[in-house]
C-alpha cells in the first residue's frame, strides 16, 4: 500500500473519534524480514449515526481482517493511501487483522524495526500505524496484551509495556512471553523489544512499601557503563514522590539502549527505550556533558510516566503539554541534583541556542502550533525549551502554593484521560483563584518577546519609577501579537554594591525582591523609600523567555557583575558586556571585561562551574542571532580579538588552572565537574592564542585522565589551529576505534572545530569507512556538528557549507524522511544574511525542493523554510 498523501491538519478542525478501542490484543510472531502481527481489537462506536471506521496504517501487507469471526471480502473494506476503511460497521464488534511487516527493512526507524540484530519499536509520533492497522490517534486509550513469539536463541529477552504475565518454550526452538498493561494508553506508548542484550537489574522501593524491578538492557559487554543511569533512576523515582507526591503503578520498569534512534529516549509505558548514548557512561568515554545529560533524560523520561502515559494529550496540538510541562519537571529535578543557579543558567543558553533563532526566523511557531502536515516536524525547541519556560512562568504568577495545589488537582482530575492545554490551566485558576485566559496567549502567540526598560530616580522624593514595555515581532501567519502577562523578579542594587529595599505602591513593608508582572503592553512602576539611585535587576533567574534593553550602562553592569546577589543577573552583565564588544556596541573596553572575569576567577574556588560559564563568551551563533544582517567570518574575528585579549589579560591565571592535575579517583558529582569544567573553559579561552601558544593545549592532552579533558584539549587544539590537531587526534582514533559512542565524538569535534578547512573536514569524514549514513547519531555527529555547532564554515560566503548539508539530506531523505527533516534547522536564519549568501541558500533549498519523491517530513520544512 501507499502511503498518505501531503495533507495540512488543524487544530481547529479536531473531531472526537467515532469509534474507541477499549481492549487490544497483539500476538507478534518475530521474523527479521517477514513479521506477522495479529490485531484483535474491541471497538464500540461513540457517535449515535452510523459511520465508517477508518484505521491508520502505512507500509503494511494485509494477510486478513475479520469482524466478530467473519472474515470480510474484498467489498466490505477498502484500502487508501494510510488508511484501510470499513463502511458499514456494527456498533460494538471484535476486529482482527493480521499484518505482515519488514522490520529489517525498516530504515525509517519508525514502527518495528532492527538495531544490531534486534527487534525494536519507535511509536511516537506515528509509528504504530506501520506495525498494523489502527486507530493510531491519541484519544483512543485502549489496555493492551502482547504476546511475543521469536528465535530463543537469537532473541532471547522479550519486553513490552506493563507486567510480564507469562512466559515459555514453544516448538522449533522458539519461545514466547505475555505482557499486560492495565493502564489505558493511546497507541504511541506502545513498546516492544526482542533480542540478546547484557542487563543490570536493581530493586526501588515506593513511599507505600511497594517493590518495583528495575531493569536496564544493553549490548553486551556494555552492563558496567550503565550504572549510573541506574543511579539517576532510582534518584528520579524518589524525587518525584518527595516534590510531586508521584509514585510508580507498575511492577516493573525497565529501560533499553540501542544504537539505532531518531530521538533522545522515549518514555513507552514501563519500557523506556533509550538511544545507547544517554544511557552509556564511565570516566574514559563519557564528559561531563554526557553524565548530566543520562541524569536529565532518565528523569524526563521517567517523568512523563505521570505527564504524558497516565495523563496523555487529546491531539498532537497538545504535544506541549506533555512535553513543556515534563521539561520544567525535569529541569527542576536536575537543580536539585547540582547547582541550582549553574543548572538555570545552563537551561537558558540552551534556549537561547535553540528556540530563540527557531522564533526569529521561517519555522517560528506558537508552543501549541495551529496545523501542521508532520507533527514529527514540531518536536522543537519551541515545544520543549520554550514550553518548559511556560511552565515556570505559570508557576511564578499563580505562586508557589497554588502551583502545587494546581498540579494535584490536575493528577487527580485528569489521570487516565486525553487531554489539552485548557484542561491544564483550568486546574490552575481553581486552585489560584486567578483567571488565566491570557495566559494562554503563551501557547497561542510565537516569537520572542522583547522587553524595553527604563529608570527615574527621584532623589528628593527617594522614588524611582520602572517603566516597562513589551513588543512582539511579526512571525509567519501572526502579524500582530497582543501582550502577554510577564512574570517579573525585580531587585536593586547600589553603586557599591549593596542591596537596597523599597516599597511598590502600596505595600505596607520594604523588600529587597519584587515579584510583578507585566500584563499591558506597557506599565510603570513605583517605588518608594529608594535611598539611592538604584541599579534595577528584573529578569532575575530568568524569570520570562524574552529579550531585554534595559539601557544600563557598562559601569552598571560591571557593578552587576562584581555585587548582584542573583548569579543569572551577575552572568548575563558580563555576556551582555562582552557581546556588545564583539558587535561594536557600547562603550565597554576589552580590559574592563578582562578585569571584571578576573574577579570571577578569585572566587571560583566557591563554585568553579559557575566561573567557567563567566569565562564562556557568548558564542558565534549567538552573535550572528543579535546583528541586524550578520556578517559570520567579521563577528567571528570579533570575538576570537576578544576572547585573545581576555586570555592575555589572564594568562599567568589560565595556565595553571589549565595544568591542573586530573583528580582521582574520578567522580561524576557536580561539585567535580565543576572543577573540570574551569579547565576545560582555561583552555578554551588559551586557545586563542593560537598555534604559536598551543604546547600547553598538547600537554593538557598527553595528560588527559577523563573523556572530559581529553575532548576539551581536542576542542581547544582545534580551536587554535595548531598542526598538532591532526597528531591528537590520529592518537585518539586509533585508541577508540572501537567505541561507537566515542568515535560519534571524534566526528563532532572535527565538524565543529572553526578551522579554515571545515567543510573540506567534514567532505572528508563523509567519505570516511567509519561514516554510516544510516545511523542517526553518527549523521549527527558529523552533520548537526558541522551546521549548528560550526556556524562560520557552515555560513562560509562560497555557499558550500549549504550544499554540503542539503546533499546529506537528500542521501538521508529516501531511508529517514524524519532524521533529513531534522538536519535542516540550521537553515532557518538565512534570510538574514547579505543577498550572496541567501542566493546560495535559496538554491541549495530549492534544490532540494525540487526533488520528485521528496518525503513529507522533508518538504515541509523546505516549504516553510523557503516561504
Amino acid at each position: 500500500m501507499r502511503d498518505a498523501e501531503t495533507a495540512t491538519v488543524h487544530l481547529l478542525e479536531y473531531k472526537p473519534p467515532a469509534y474507541l478501542i477499549d481492549e487490544i490484543a497483539l500476538v507478534f510472531s518475530l521474523d527479521p524480514s517477514a513479521t506477522i502481527v495479529a490485531a484483535r481489537s474491541h471497538v464500540r462506536r461513540e457517535v449515535d449515526e452510523p459511520a465508517p471506521l477508518i484505521l491508520q496504517g502505512e507500509r503494511l501487507d494485509l494477510q486478513s481482517i475479520a469482524i466478530d469471526g467473519a472474515p470480510l471480502d474484498t467489498s466490505q473494506y477498502r484500502i487508501e493511501p494510510g488508511q484501510l476503511v470499513i463502511d458499514h460497521p456494527p456498533a460494538s464488534f471484535r476486529l482482527d487483522i493480521v499484518t505482515r511487516i519488514n522490520p529489517a527493512a525498516n530504515t525509517h526507524l519508525e514502527g518495528l524495526y532492527m538495531s544490531g540484530g534486534r527487534f525494536c519499536t519507535q511509536c511516537e509520533a506515528e509509528g504504530f500505524r506501520a506495525i498494523t492497522f489502527a486507530l493510531d490517534r491519541l484519544d483512543v486509550l485502549a489496555r493492551y496484551a502482547v504476546r511475543i513469539e521469536a528465535d530463543k536463541d537469537a532473541h532471547p529477552t522479550l519486553l513490552s509495556n506493563g507486567n510480564l504475565t507469562e512466559r515459555g518454550d514453544m516448538e522449533g526452538g522458539r519461545h514466547y512471553a505475555v505482557w499486560v498493561d492495565p493502564h489505558p494508553k493511546p497507541s504511541y506508548l506502545f513498546a516492544l523489544v526482542a533480542g540478546a542484550f547484557d542487563s543490570i537489574h536493581d530493586e526501588f522501593v515506593t513511599r507505600s512499601g511497594r517493590k518495583v524491578a528495575l531493569g536496564i538492557y544493553v549490548d553486551p559487554g556494555d552492563a558496567g557503563r550503565a550504572r549510573y543511569a541506574m543511579d539517576a533512576l532510582k534518584r528520579a523515582m524518589k524525587w518525584d514522590e518527595d516534590v510531586f507526591q508521584r509514585e510508580y503503578d507498575l511492577d516493573v520498569f525497565n529501560i533499553v539502549a540501542v544504537r539505532d534512534f531518531n530521538f533522545g529516549a522515549m518514555e513507552n509505558k514501563g519500557l523506556n527505550i533509550f538511544n545507547s548514548s544517554l544511557i552509556l557512561a564511565d570516566a574514559e568515554t563519557a564528559t561531563d556533558a554526557d553524565f548530566e545529560a543520562i541524569e536529565a533524560v532518565v528523569g524526563h523520561e521517567y517523568f512523563h510516566n505521570w505527564t504524558g502515559n497516565r495523563i496523555t494529550c487529546r491531539d498532537w496540538f497538545q504535544l506541549c503539554l506533555k512535553e513543556g510541562l515534563t521539561v520544567f519537571r525535569e529541569q527542576e529535578f536536575s537543580a536539585d541534583q547540582r547547582s541550582r543557579a549553574v543548572q538555570r543558567i545552563k537551561d537558558v543558553k540552551r534556549l537561547r541556542a535553540r528556540q530563540f533563532g527557531e522564533d526569529a526566523g521561517p519555522l517560528a511557531h506558537p508552543v501549541r502550533p495551529q496545523q501542521y502536515q508532520k507533527i514529527d516536524n514540531f518536536y522543537t525547541a519551541t515545544v520543549y525549551e520554550k514550553g518548559g519556560e511556560v511552565i515556570r512562568m505559570l508557576k511564578r504568577i499563580v505562586g508557589e502554593e497554588a502551583f502545587a495545589r494546581g498540579m494535584q488537582l490536575y493528577f487527580e482530575r485528569r489521570d487516565g484521560t486525553a487531554s489539552t492545554v485548557e484542561d491544564f490551566i483550568a486546574c490552575f485558576e481553581d486552585a489560584s483563584g486567578k483567571e488565566l485566559g491570557q495566559f494562554l496567549r503563551w501557547y497561542d502567540q510565537a516569537g520572542t518577546p522583547r522587553l524595553t526598560v527604563s529608570g527615574a530616580y527621584d532623589a528628593a522624593a527617594k522614588t524611582y519609577e520602572l517603566a516597562v514595555a513589551q513588543h512582539t515581532p511579526p512571525t509567519p501567519g501572526q502579524s500582530d501579537k497582543a501582550p502577554v502577562p510577564i512574570p517579573l523578579d525585580v531587585s536593586f542594587i547600589a553603586s557599591d554594591g549593596a542591596v537596597i529595599a523599597a516599597k511598590t505602591e502600596g505595600e505596607p513593608i520594604a523588600k529587597v525582591a519584587h515579584a510583578l508582572v507585566l500584563d499591558e503592553r506597557q506599565r510603570t512602576f513605583r517605588f518608594e523609600g529608594v535611598v539611592e539611585r538604584p541599579i534595577p535587576a528584573v529578569l532575575r533567574g530568568f524569570c520570562a523567555p524574552v529579550t531585554l534593553q534595559d539601557h544600563l550602562t557598562v559601569r552598571e553592569r560591571l557593578t552587576q557583575m562584581a555585587h548582584d546577589p542573583d548569579p543569572f543577573t551577575r552572568w548575563e552583565a558580563g555576556q551582555t558586556i562582552a557581546r556588545n564588544l564583539m558587535l561594536g556596541n557600547g562603550e565597554a573596553s576589552a580590559q574592563d571585561l578582562a578585569a571584571a572575569l578576573g574577579r570571577e576567577l578569585d572566587r571560583a574556588q566557591e563554585d568553579p562551574a559557575f566561573a567557567a560559564l563567566a569565562l564562556r563568551l557568548p558564542d558565534l551563533s549567538e552573535l550572528i542571532l543579535a546583528a541586524p544582517q550578520p556578517d559570520p567570518e567579521a563577528l567571528y574575528a570579533a570575538r576570537e580579538n576578544l576572547r585573545r585579549t581576555v586570555a592575555t589579560a589572564l594568562r599567568d591565571r589560565l595556565e595553571p588552572i589549565a595544568r591542573a592535575q586530573s583528580e582521582t579517583p574520578f567522580s561524576p558529582s557536580a561539585e567535580a565537574a565543576g572543577r573540570r569544567a574551569l579547565k576545560s573553559a582555561a583552555l578554551d579561552l588559551l586557545a586563542s592564542l593560537g598555534a604559536a601558544h598551543s604546547e600547553i593545549l598538547t600537554e593538557a592532552f598527553d595528560s588527559a585522565k577523563s573523556m572530559t579533558e581529553t575532548v576539551a584539549a581536542l576542542e581547544a587544539l582545534g580551536a587554535s589551529g595548531a598542526a598538532s590537531f591532526d597528531d591528537a587526534l590520529a592518537l585518539f582514533y586509533d585508541k577508540w576505534r572501537a567505541n561507537a559512542l566515542v568515535i560519534d565524538k571524534w566526528f563532532a569535534i572535527q565538524a565543529a572545530s572553526p578551522r579554515d578547512d571545515a567543510l573540506a573536514r567534514a567532505e572528508n569524514l563523509r567519505r570516511h569507512a567509519d561514516f554510516n549514513i544510516r545511523n542517526p547519531n553518527r549523521v549527527r555527529s558529523l552533520a548537526a556538528a558541522f551546521a549548528m555547532r560550526n556556524p562560520r564554515a557552515f555560513h562560509r560566503a562560497t555557499g558550500g557549507g549549504y550544499r554540503f548539508l542539503i546533499s546529506l539530506a537528500e542521501e538521508i531523505d529516501p531511508q529517514n524522511p524524519a532524521l533529513a527533516a531534522r538536519l535542516l534547522t540550521p537553515f532557518e536564519s538565512w534570510k538574514r544574511f547579505d543577498s550572496a549568501r541567501q542566493a546560495h541558500a535559496r538554491a541549495a533549498l530549492e534544490r532540494l525542493a525540487a526533488l520528485p519523491n521528496l518525503s513529507k517530513n522533508t518538504r515541509e520544512v523546505v516549504e516553510r523554510t523557503l516561504a
